[in-house]
């Protein structure tokens, strides 16, 4: 416990958390639009199930730390390419990523639009179970993207701390803060249906972003950051100017 009478550990965990958070944000984006397809009574528990999994897969992989450094080595070479096993994760995670995020885009312009014309035709009352999700099949997306979302922060991690207790201190308190932000995240997401379609293109950038890394062709994640937050800021401005037209006086408050 001599760590913690050393001031460089106590920057290292400030560093650490706020990077954990940072690189924590599309992880909860995803968990907001996997739980927002279960009963609005299981929500609560699939989002803290969902987190608790991150937390959860990046101290084992913090602790098999051994294991991960070799999954930085050349396992096999294609057209003069190598592959090594970090290559196959983030490219296994970038096209599902790239998969789930085209479904749920296809499920929201499409099948919402469907069902709405049955529920105005008179639906049958079956129509709303179909939209239910499983809570097994929901944890279980979360959990293999998961692994994907930890690689490559735990692998900066380890270059960026020399204590494993300071790594596993900065996880816990990151992923305490994001289970405080995912409830009022998660919420917004879903009241704003445009809000859902960015996120959704949120998730397609970076598992574009994951297939590229995994073919060797390195994305600054600051990039996308930037054009998410960009992006985010213009849908905010585009929420604010609908919110003034449809105000009977037009003025913003």
């Amino acid at each position: 416990m001599h760590w913690l009478t050393d001031p460089q550990a106590w920057i290292a965990l400030v560093t650490l958390t706020a990077m954990e958070i940072v690189l924590g944000i599309d992880n909860i984006i995803f968990i907001a639009i996997l739980v927002g397809k279960l009963p609005r009574p299981r929500q609560a528990s699939g989002r803290v199930v969902g987190l608790g999994l991150a937390m959860v897969t990046r101290i084992l992989l913090l602790l098999s730390i051994t294991w991960i450094m070799k999954l930085t080595q050349p396992l096999f070479a294609v057209l003069g390419r190598e592959f090594s096993g970090r290559d196959i994760i983030l490219l296994t995670g970038g096209l599902f990523l790239l998969a789930k995020s085209v479904h749920e885009m296809h499920d929201k312009l499409e099948v919402d639009e469907s069902e709405g014309r049955e529920s105005e035709g008179g639906a049958s009352e079956g129509s709303g179970a179909r939209r239910g999700a499983s809570f097994a099949a929901v944890i279980t997306q979360i959990a293999i993207l998961d692994i994907v979302f930890s690689l490559d922060s735990v692998i900066t991690a380890v270059g960026m701390a020399k204590h494993v207790q300071v790594m596993i201190a900065a996880i816990v308190i990151a992923v305490g803060v994001m289970m405080w932000a995912a409830k009022p995240i998660g919420d917004f997401v879903h009241r704003h249906p445009t809000v859902k379609m960015l996120a959704l293109s949120f998730l397609l950038l970076i598992g574009v972003m994951l297939v590229a890394e995994g073919l060797g062709q390195h994305i600054s994640r600051g990039y996308i950051y930037f054009a998410m937050a960009f992006a985010f800021f213009v849908e905010i401005m585009n929420l604010r100017l609908r919110k003034k037209e449809a105000r009977p006086g037009g003025e913003i408050v």
